[in-house]
């Protein structure tokens, strides 16, 4: 598929990279989908050198909240002087958005470049596509000395290629719920044995609150593993004295929390000697500028104002209904759902829809989706609230002619990359307050290649 130009200026400082077009380099690499494992990847990274040995890193498990966590963590990094990197998954728009170096995306033509070198040892040894694009982001960051690298796990945690990092001295959880059950396991213990499967002897563990069965799981797997586990509390709203958040919600007051604690606890790990204390001022500011696309994010589609978040699991959606419910209160709001089919659509649908709510359903881009038809079979309770969007410029169109609550985008992040580039030139700003919440962007304006 050839890259589409975004219809953001390119001088708008929260713009999101250009699309850059990988399938040619990753046609090798796709039959073989999603594959866990630790061992390919180990023997094209010894193989290459083992340029993940340059850098110590952080990581962040779980199952939402990864990326605003990695976020949070980088733009305190950077407030700190530090100059790191992040390896993110997935991305909305542009595979570049998968590695931040300081402040400036990777580019197109120097992805391109890191991942044609290593394809022959891609293909010599068999790796994924994800496997590919860890070992040249780890070779990358190699590169560009960072001093540390920021993690998010893929998928699960124990076999993610992201875990053949070998110096991952300070572990972050996100809240872990059920999702890629069809990968990871029917139920909540069985998931998070898997996230947990990322503890090591020596490394200190932080998480914010989790659910008994997912608590009982991380306490045994790090007293095991010879890890330190620490639990935190949610950060104070600014009401009651806490810091202001770049992040909009009150779930990112928990994710706040373990990007706080992880940076603190890097002073404990030897990393720049006795000189590694994040100071107090640097997380302050990091909390506040840190920002992220499709995260309760407010944008407009000819002049109406919409939401788009990126939930895509029940976990997330019933967070996101929640979060709505204490703003807005209930019912009488419309939604453009696109949902990948190995989802539990008609699980998510009944978490965000109200009975005074409808929603049309679009299928997303490229990806297997579910229509109206599949999902009216498996909640025919719901079927009544249910319309078909042709495309997503179609479902924009809809919501539209919405009532005056806000209408909101979800399902998929998949679905917001396709939805972002047509949308209105965002407003700027960001922050805890209503009125300015969730705009896109970094902790520090990336620079555009």
């Amino acid at each position: 598929m050839s890259p589409q130009p975004s219809a953001w200026s390119e001088a708008d400082p929260w713009a999101l990279p250009a699309p850059v077009d990988l399938d040619d380099l990753l046609v090798s690499q796709r039959p073989l989908g999603v594959d866990l494992g630790l061992e390919r990847l180990q023997g094209a990274l010894a193989e290459a050198g083992h340029p993940e040995r340059c850098f110590p890193a952080l990581q962040v498990a779980g199952t939402n909240g990864k990326g605003s966590i990695c976020t949070m963590l980088h733009a305190i990094l950077r407030a700190a002087g530090v100059h790191c990197g992040t390896y993110r998954s997935p991305h909305l728009q542009s595979w570049c958005e998968r590695l931040q170096l300081g402040d400036a995306w990777i580019s197109p033509t120097t992805l391109r470049e890191d991942v044609r070198r290593w394809l022959p040892l891609g293909e010599r040894h068999r790796l994924t596509v994800f496997e590919l694009l860890t070992a040249a982001s780890f070779d990358r960051l190699a590169r560009d000395r960072v001093e540390l690298a920021v993690l998010e796990v893929g998928l699960g945690g124990r076999l993610d290629a992201t875990t053949t990092h070998p110096d991952r001295r300070v572990v972050g959880f996100a809240s872990i719920g059920l999702d890629h059950r069809e990968v990871l396991g029917d139920s909540l213990t069985a998931i998070a044995r898997e996230k947990a499967g990322v503890l090591a002897p020596g490394v200190i563990a932080i998480s914010a609150p989790q659910p008994a069965e997912v608590a009982a799981v991380l306490e045994a797997t790090a007293h095991e593993r010879g890890s330190e586990l620490r639990w935190v509390e949610p950060l104070a709203s600014p009401a009651r004295g806490g810091p202001r958040l770049g992040l909009v919600g009150d779930l990112q007051r928990h994710n706040g929390a373990v990007a706080v604690a992880m940076a603190r606890a890097l002073a404990e790990t030897g990393w720049r000697g006795q000189a590694s204390a994040i100071e107090e001022g640097a997380i302050l500011a990091g909390l506040a500028a840190a920002r992220w696309p499709g995260r309760l994010d407010r944008r407009s589609w000819r002049g109406r104002e919409i939401l788009l978040d990126g939930a895509h699991n029940p976990p997330a959606a019933v967070a996101l209904r929640q979060e709505l419910d204490r703003r807005d209160g209930e019912g009488g709001r419309h939604w453009l759902l696109g949902m990948q089919r190995h989802k539990e659509g008609a699980a998510l649908v009944r978490a965000l829809l109200r009975p005074q709510d409808r929603a049309a359903i679009v299928a997303i881009p490229e990806h297997p989706s579910w229509d109206l038809q599949a999902l009216g079979e498996a909640a025919p309770e719901l079927a009544g609230q249910l319309v078909e969007a042709a495309s997503p410029e179609a479902g924009l169109n809809w919501l539209l002619a919405a009532p005056p609550a806000m209408p909101v985008v979800a399902g998929s992040l998949y679905l917001l990359g396709a939805i972002l580039p047509l949308l209105d030139r965002p407003p700027g700003g960001g922050s805890d307050d209503p009125p300015a919440h969730g705009q896109a962007g970094f902790s520090t304006p990336p620079r555009q290649p």
